[in-house]
């Protein structure tokens, strides 16, 4: 029984939900099925679920299984849930899960130890490779890489990979034949099991093949764990799939969260299809649309609405909560050098305006792009940080200073614990000044920048010494929780995923890069159509989308902007009229608040043209009539400034209008 004091702590839960998130919060058995898109407060509502479950006495809290993608995005949910008072449920990634399962089961079952876990493939294709007489470089190592990832997240063997490669239209990576291909997985099993470690992938097709082939360890998992919820469900594996399928067994308590316009890893194996056919495998699941989008303004919301419409992928319709912005920007440059140096002085005046550097972003498709970013910002005295490539703590600078930190935390040494990381830090080549170089320099120093910026952190929020700051920072690296470093963020489009920015500038927005030339499927074309909606939903309240038409100064300026802005690209026309403030949109580029606004004031014009007995266009025209629903002016000078507004419909309806205006819900 739930007492009265539980029941009413438990209701709190469903205070501050929007109606579709409490409508997720509130079905507690499933399956459910969440479409969320960007910015709708999808963890929110998740997170408020489980714990409004647990409140309730639906659920225990160590029988839950909150399962993610990223390291980072884990930590997050443990955070909110605890906060939450569901502090016992797990929320991991399908990796930490499952090797977690591995590990306990490999000990208790079978008296094994915990498996090994390489973090690189790269050497030990590159053993495969020489084994096979295959000359390799670092591209050729990791386009085969991702070869063997693909083939295993889809459950293939070599075999399958031989005989079905072509049929399923995989190209010759590093252009080698399929049969190679085969054989080089072959041969790479084979140095994973002469070197008695464990891939990734290997970790999820175990645990796979330990809860089907044994019932014992099947019963035991599905009696640990009752209730699943996948986050970034539209990022599934094949793998992942059957995986959760197995955790299942024939029970159906599982929620999934997902955005089929956020599919941006295809070609890491990742398919949407789980999510969108969820209601066909499961035809009485409860279907959720969180469509109340809470992170960006009007202007970025219509514009992706847009992006996505023209492709015909609009799942989720978002909704712009947020206050109205500035427009959306859009420019051309002659060069990439000159697009680079503008969005550098762009940034300063941001900065200036007081946006912090850790609130703006760059984004491009490929981090070959970010090299004149890199010289501008340099340039310009602005700090940054190249995000993306290898995990935080992985990296070697991180792993040597970690090393040097703790050989240091054993001196009984009387200086404060932040000064001792600072000395530390900078024997290893930290400097408080950022460094003047870029590529490897910059890359180092920023990691160790990252280290000193954690050490205050952890110093300010009570950590008394030395050893209890590399304890503290040990912990963080052991669940994969990097640091965040400050400085105007340089991403791709992919790394960007799952974050968001005050302001962001989408750079290289040319045919060949967006979409990458390299997509010459229909379906590779979608997805990076997808990844553009991406791009542009990072941004809260500031976005600019530019390309340059030449590569170098003095080239040949024939790229042009790309297909998925072709309508939405101002022509020259447009943004003189832009500039004069005349600029109207078209009724598809409306979002649906300023949709219901539109036809709030159509009911008063045609009302107001009833009683005077007169055509509804000549009280105002519908240019004006969407003019005055994407502007919402608030008094009669923003009026003025309307198309279509001029003395006499000021002095006729004026007054009408702003009140309608302030306040589209009353009656005209």
């Amino acid at each position: 029984m739930v007492s009265v004091s539980e029941h009413s702590a438990a209701e709190s839960l469903l205070e501050g939900l929007d109606p579709e998130q409490r409508e997720v919060a509130m079905r507690l058995t499933g399956p459910v099925c969440v479409l969320a898109g960007a910015g709708t407060g999808k963890t929110r509502a998740i997170t408020h679920r489980i714990a409004y479950g647990v409140a309730t006495g639906t659920y225990r809290a160590t029988s839950v299984l909150a399962v993610t993608f990223t390291t980072r995005a884990a930590g997050e949910m443990r955070q909110r849930l605890r906060a939450l008072g569901a502090a016992g449920v797990q929320a991991l990634t399908f990796h930490s899960a499952a090797l977690r399962q591995l590990s306990y089961f490999l000990r208790a079952e079978y008296s094994r130890p915990a498996p090994r876990i390489v973090e690189q493939k790269a050497p030990l294709v590159a053993q495969a490779a020489a084994r096979l007489g295959i000359e390799v470089d670092r591209a050729t190592i990791r386009d085969l890489a991702a070869e063997i990832e693909w083939s295993k997240v889809h459950l293939w063997t070599a075999d399958d990979y031989q005989k079905r490669a072509a049929g399923a239209g995989r190209g010759q990576p590093a252009g080698l034949d399929h049969v190679t291909v085969a054989r080089l997985i072959r041969i790479y099993e084979q140095v994973l099991g002469e070197s008695e470690v464990m891939d990734f992938e290997d970790v999820l097709l175990a645990m796979a093949g330990l809860l089907e082939e044994s019932p014992a360890v099947a019963r035991q998992v599905r009696s640990q764990y009752r209730h699943f919820v996948v986050d970034e469900y539209q990022d599934v594996s094949p793998l992942q799939q059957r995986l959760l399928e197995l955790w299942l067994g024939e029970r159906q308590e599982l929620c999934v969260v997902g955005d089929p316009a956020q599919t941006i890893y295809s070609f890491a194996g990742a398919s949407s299809r789980y999510l969108t056919d969820f209601q066909r495998r499961y035809p009485q699941a409860a279907l959720v649309r969180l469509v109340r989008d809470y992170r960006s303004t009007p202007q970025v919301v219509s514009l992706a609405n847009s992006v996505m419409r023209r492709g015909g992928q609009l799942a989720v319709e978002l909704v712009a909560q947020a206050e109205s912005g500035p427009a959306v920007t859009f420019r051309s440059f002659t060069d990439d050098a000159a697009e680079a140096a503008a969005v550098a002085a762009q940034v300063s005046q941001l900065v200036a305006a007081g946006v912090a550097p850790d609130q703006i972003a760059v984004l491009y498709r490929t981090n070959g792009q970010s090299e004149p970013l890199e010289n501008a910002l340099t340039s310009a005295g602005l700090p940054y940080q190249v995000r993306g490539g290898e995990r935080f703590f992985a990296r070697r600078e991180v792993r040597q200073a970690l090393g040097l930190l703790r050989a240091q935390a054993r001196v009984d040494a009387p200086e404060p614990a932040l000064t001792q990381v600072e000395d530390v830090l900078e024997r290893a080549g930290w400097t408080a000044a950022a460094a003047a170089g870029r590529g490897a320099t910059r890359a180092r120093w920023e990691s160790l920048d990252a280290l000193a910026t954690l050490a205050r952190e952890l110093v300010g929020a009570g950590a008394g010494d030395l050893q209890q700051v590399v304890e503290l920072i040990a912990a963080r690296a052991e669940v994969g929780h990097a640091p965040t470093a400050t400085g105007v963020t340089l991403a791709s489009l992919h790394s960007a995923k799952g974050l968001e920015w005050e302001a962001v500038f989408l750079v290289g927005l040319a045919e060949g890069l967006v979409p990458i030339s390299l997509a010459d499927t229909p379906d590779d074309v979608a997805e990076e159509r997808r990844l553009l909606y991406v791009g542009i939903t990072r941004a809260r309240r500031h976005l600019q989308l530019s390309y340059a038409k030449a590569r170098t100064a003095g080239g040949n300026a024939n790229r042009r902007h790309s297909r998925f802005l072709n309508g939405l690209w101002p022509t020259a026309e447009q943004s003189a009229k832009r500039a004069r403030g005349l600029a109207v949109p078209s009724r598809q580029d409306l979002t649906t608040a300023e949709l219901e606004v539109l036809e709030r004031l159509r009911l008063w014009r045609l009302e107001l043209a009833r009683a005077q007995e007169r055509a509804a266009f000549t009280v105002l025209t519908d240019l004006t009539l969407r003019a005055l629903a994407a502007r919402r002016p608030q008094n009669l000078v923003e009026l003025a400034g309307v198309p279509g507004i001029g003395p006499a419909k000021i002095e006729q309806y004026g007054a009408d209008l702003l009140a309608l205006l302030a306040n589209p819900g009353s009656k005209p």
